[in-house]
């Protein structure tokens, strides 16, 4: 009776001792150790219509140009439903995109990249990425294939941004002391941030391939602190009233909670009028989603965009 009193009392200040160290774990602050990197969680937002109706014919269309967006879709063999869905509908308005497998699939074209760990995908993607791309796109979305993109919306947005700058943007959330982008609802680099993140995953104490904690980080925490050595932070994507518009959750999700939050005003306590993406669809969504923003029009409206943003050369896009 002694010895098993015993055994239960050590099991007991083991599972404590653990449970103490896991806490530490989750409050210990990534970054060089050396330097302390002092930065504000910054909320950036789209420009307002007055500033593009402010700029020149010439200028308005030199801007609708130069925006290129390279679209990056992480998918598996189980993802094929989402995977037709997504190749179908808005991936066609990226400037360009790619679907990177965890492995071939003959069915569809895609980057095979050998690995079914979320985390080694996405460092062999953005890799492969910056190698081939780095002299012609300027911005990178990388979207997993419940995600619904639209891409017109996310060249706003950028309009004004200086992609020779650092920018990591989408959907911030916090963990401990860390800010990152939630990878449902997409994460938006620029050039220069996808040029830091290159050289980082080649340090293998600052950017691991595989983590050595005792549990493993989802992929989109990594990403961060691996940007967070190089000083790139998380920036969380708004529009000119402050709404969000990257979004990890459905449309039909956001309107079920403001029917709740904001019964008299559920549109537009649902979500912005200029939202980029919408996450956690089905393939049949997607499609639903696409009539919705391309198809679907009121006779008699009309909408006086200061830009066209035009498709890809040979795009077959809607």
């Amino acid at each position: 009776m002694m010895s098993e009193s015993s055994s239960f009392v050590k099991g007991m200040v083991l599972g404590g001792a653990f449970c103490m160290l896991v806490t530490l774990l989750g409050h210990i602050k990534v970054g060089n150790g050396t330097k302390a990197h002092h930065h504000e969680h910054h909320h950036i937002q789209a420009p307002n219509k007055e500033d593009v109706l402010n700029l020149s014919e010439g200028e308005r269309v030199e801007l609708s140009k130069s925006i290129r967006v390279y679209c990056i879709i992480l998918v598996k063999p189980k993802d094929l439903g989402h995977w037709a869905a997504v190749k179908e509908t808005w991936s066609k308005h990226c400037d360009k995109a790619e679907f990177y497998s965890s492995e071939n699939v003959k069915v569809f074209d895609s980057v095979t990249l050998n690995t079914n760990d979320m985390w080694v995908m996405m460092r062999k993607a953005y890799k492969i990425t910056y190698e081939r791309y780095k002299d012609e796109f300027s911005w990178f979305f990388l979207a997993y294939p419940t995600t619904f993109a639209i891409i017109e919306n996310l060249k706003y947005f950028l309009l004004k941004k200086d992609p020779s700058q650092p920018f990591y943007i989408g959907h911030t959330m916090k963990s401990g002391d860390l800010e990152y982008v939630d990878g449902e609802g997409g994460i938006v680099l620029s050039i220069e941030s996808l040029r830091r993140l290159s050289h980082v995953l080649e340090d293998s104490d600052k950017c691991p391939e595989q983590g050595g904690m005792i549990w493993k980080l989802a992929e989109d925490k990594q990403l961060a602190i691996c940007l967070k050595y190089t000083g790139v932070f998380a920036e969380n994507a708004e529009d000119s009233e402050g709404k969000d518009v990257f979004n990890t959750k459905s449309v039909g999700a956001l309107i079920k909670e403001a029917m709740s939050t904001h019964p008299q005003q559920v549109v537009d306590g649902c979500c912005s009028d200029m939202a980029i993406t919408f996450s956690g669809l089905a393939p049949n969504h997607m499609h639903v989603m696409m009539y919705g923003v391309y198809r679907l029009r009121p006779y008699g409206h009309t909408y006086n965009d200061a830009l066209v943003f035009l498709p890809p050369a040979g795009s077959d896009n809607d």
